[in-house]
């Protein structure tokens, strides 16, 4: 079973992609701020890591960076899953270590197909 890393900070965000991705037997740990999300990262890679950008403390961007500097975790794929859909936001995201770029609200139609095609260039 596929496993992603949800890093975010708002619990109703946290819930809802939860609810989605588990529907599809996709299972999902839960970060609730950056520093926690590389933590359990480099502790047990997971198959994708979606990140918000927009975190207190450090942001998404920072986190990403981080991620990428952490050799066993180069290869893991990383998107960003923001409400920053402003114009270079994606561009920010991709040069930050992004893989791809999912803008908020999400379309729960589109989202799991969206997660299993980065984590089938994964597993």
């Amino acid at each position: 079973m596929p496993r992603v890393l949800y890093v975010e900070d708002n619990a109703d965000n946290r819930m809802l992609v939860r609810r989605i991705l588990m529907a599809y037997d996709i299972d999902v740990d839960e970060a609730d701020n950056a520093l926690d999300g590389i933590r359990m990262a480099d502790e047990n890679p997971p198959d994708l890591i979606l990140m918000d950008l927009s975190m207190p403390h450090m942001d998404g961007l920072t986190a990403m960076q981080r991620i990428r500097e952490i050799a066993h975790l180069k290869d893991v794929p990383m998107v960003a899953l923001t409400a920053n859909v402003r114009e270079g936001d994606r561009e920010m995201s991709l040069n930050a270590g992004a893989n791809g770029y999912i803008g908020k609200p999400i379309d729960v139609d589109k989202f799991p197909d969206q997660v299993l095609s980065f984590v089938k260039g994964k597993i």
